[in-house]
Formats: structure tokens, C-alpha cells, sequence
């Protein structure tokens, strides 16, 4: 190759790699979307296909005399034994961000590319515990992306197989990547909490968003 077709190489390399850089500050990393936009497009059939497996493996096994919310519990521990890192759980909306996103399974980087991640040492929502999401803000579908404009006040809703479950935001800090123990379990509050890197294109810190249940609905199998 001459120079000048070497340098002209680098040229366009340059420019390709400049325009990669643009998409991702301005919307998202386009090569890590693509990936993504093809992993969470076979999410939805999956949470369908999880859903039926629940509520065939609850058919008959929950008594509506039991109270609403230990339905939900016995469905979401059910639910937990079932799955495998990487199936589809339920989902999350958040409205003040018009965000809507399938909930997978696991936080490894192959599992958070269709949306955000269970962290797989906290609870499921009716577990009586925390719930620990964790989610990308500028690569692959950037679920977290904005979460940093969540403010006391803001409604988180999860809609699991077996409920539906509201939660209000309480706080939102940044932290070490070491403090974990914002996922652990607080007596007698069910939490809901999301993690991610912060800053953005930064891996520095963590920034974390709490939310406190208030409100839970049983559904499918759950409802009695």
C-alpha cells in the first residue's frame, strides 16, 4: 500500500472512530446498541414464555385464603429457582424518564446488554427485602443512562409475573465501587435499588438511586 493510500486509510479511520465517539456523548455507542437492540428483541417472547412456566408451575398451589402479599412471595421465590442468568424477569418503568426496559436475570456484561440486571444475591420484588438493578448508561441500550434526574418523589414501577409493585425514590447518592452494602437488606423496608457508573463514559464511582415500595398488586397466578 503507498503512503498515500495508508494515510488516507488512517484518515477515514480517524473520521469513523470521531463520528463513534459523536454518537455515543450525543445518544449512544452505536456498535454496543446494535448488539443490544438484537438481544432485547428476543426478550419480550422470553418473560412470555417465563410467565407461563410460573404460572403452570403455581396452578393449584396457591390458596386465595392466603393473603395477597404471601402469594407474591411464594410466587417470587418460585420464580427465583427457575430462572437462569440471562432470562427475562419482568419489567421496569420509569416514567420520568420515558424509560421502559425488560429486566434480565444477572449482571455479567452478556446479561446486561438486553436491559438492566438482577443483582442475583438481592431479593425479587415481594421478597420482603432490597432489590438491587444494575444498568448501562452509555453502552448497549443505556437503560440508566438518565437516572441521574430522578428526584424524592419519582415513581419506579416493576411489573414481575406475579405483580405489580410501585416504588417511590428516597434518595440518590454517589458512592465507591466497594460500598456494596447499599444492596444489603434493610429490616422491615422493601427497597428498590439501581446502580451505575458514574461518571458517564466512567467507571469511577457509582451512582445509586433508592426507592421504598408503596404499593404492590398481585397478578397472573399470584391474584388468587
Amino acid at each position: 500500500m503507498s503512503r498515500r493510500a495508508f494515510g488516507t486509510l488512517l484518515a477515514v479511520v480517524g473520521v469513523l472512530l470521531l463520528a463513534d465517539v459523536a454518537l455515543a456523548v450525543t445518544w449512544r455507542e452505536p456498535v454496543t446498541a446494535l448488539l443490544a437492540s438484537r438481544d432485547a428483541g428476543r426478550l419480550p417472547a422470553q418473560l412470555d414464555a417465563t410467565t407461563a412456566r410460573l404460572d403452570h408451575a403455581l396452578a393449584g398451589h396457591l390458596d386465595a385464603a392466603v393473603a395477597p402479599r404471601a402469594r407474591m412471595a411464594i410466587a417470587a421465590t418460585t420464580l427465583a429457582r427457575s430462572v437462569v442468568p440471562g432470562d427475562a424477569l419482568g419489567t421496569i418503568s420509569i416514567p420520568k424518564i420515558d424509560g421502559r426496559f425488560t429486566i434480565v436475570q444477572g449482571t455479567a456484561p452478556t446479561e446486561l446488554r438486553g436491559g438492566p440486571g438482577h443483582y442475583l444475591a438481592t431479593a425479587l420484588p415481594g421478597q420482603h427485602g432490597t432489590v438491587g438493578l444494575a444498568g448501562h448508561r452509555t453502552t448497549y441500550l443505556q437503560p440508566f443512562r438518565h437516572i441521574d434526574l430522578l428526584r424524592r418523589g419519582d415513581q419506579l414501577v416493576v411489573q414481575m409475573p406475579y405483580g405489580r409493585f410501585t416504588y417511590v425514590v428516597s434518595r440518590s447518592q454517589i458512592i465507591a465501587p466497594s460500598q456494596v452494602s447499599v444492596l444489603a437488606a434493610s429490616t422491615g423496608v422493601e427497597r428498590l435499588v439501581l446502580t451505575a457508573c458514574h461518571p458517564l463514559f466512567s467507571a469511577a464511582q457509582r451512582l445509586v438511586v433508592t426507592a421504598r415500595l408503596v404499593a404492590a398488586v398481585p397478578q397472573g397466578a399470584a391474584r388468587g
